[in-house]
């Protein structure tokens, strides 16, 4: 396969779903999704190969959870694009489950924390911020009416700024990196 074809070079192209010959522009809003799906697949396989090898938990390494994730996202993109795909239930569920269960071994917080511990934690911030925007983007093509989203594709959206805010307060825990509420400096 060709890296560049040089067919979208007018601001146009092709989705799974396009009728024969139709293009659709590039700013559809169809494409900003993607974009953002993507961001956060590449950031997500960022955060992937900063993990220990013995970086687990219940029994799964976190490398295989974020592997997971990606294999989700590339669902959820293909959905946007028009694809008869989407996130099965049982997979939101699944990651609700291990998010409250990750919480579990979390010290209870009632603030706000200053991001970044380790290296390995403020990757995972940026992953959460990253999904946040990506969700938005996921339920303005929903409610855009240009594309449909399943239902379970949005709830699992949802659940992964929870996700990777749940693996950057376990990567501080496992590392003993301490978690310190913001001082909220005023201006002198």
């Amino acid at each position: 396969m060709a890296l560049f074809t040089g067919k979208g070079d007018g601001g146009t192209t092709k989705l799974f779903d396009s009728p024969q010959g139709a293009r659709v522009s590039k700013s559809s809003p169809i494409f900003e999704c993607l974009g953002q799906l993507d961001e956060l697949n590449a950031i997500t396989g960022w955060c992937r190969v900063a993990c220990p090898e013995d970086f687990s938990f219940q029994e799964r390494s976190v490398k295989e959870l974020l592997h997971d994730v990606q294999d989700h996202l590339f669902t959820i993109q293909a959905e946007a694009a028009g694809a008869p795909k989407s996130v099965p239930q049982s997979s939101v569920k699944a990651l609700g489950s291990l998010i409250n269960d990750i919480e579990k071994e979390l010290p209870e917080t009632k603030t706000f924390l200053v991001l970044g511990g380790t290296e390995l934690s403020a990757r995972f911030d940026v992953a959460r911020a990253v999904s946040r925007r990506a969700e938005r983007r996921l339920v303005t093509l929903h409610e855009s009416g240009e594309r449909a989203i399943s239902d379970p594709s949005r709830a699992y959206a949802n659940r992964l700024s929870s996700f990777f805010y749940a693996l950057a307060r376990l990567a501080n825990r496992r590392s003993g990196a301490k978690e310190q509420p913001p001082q909220y400096k005023d201006s002198e």
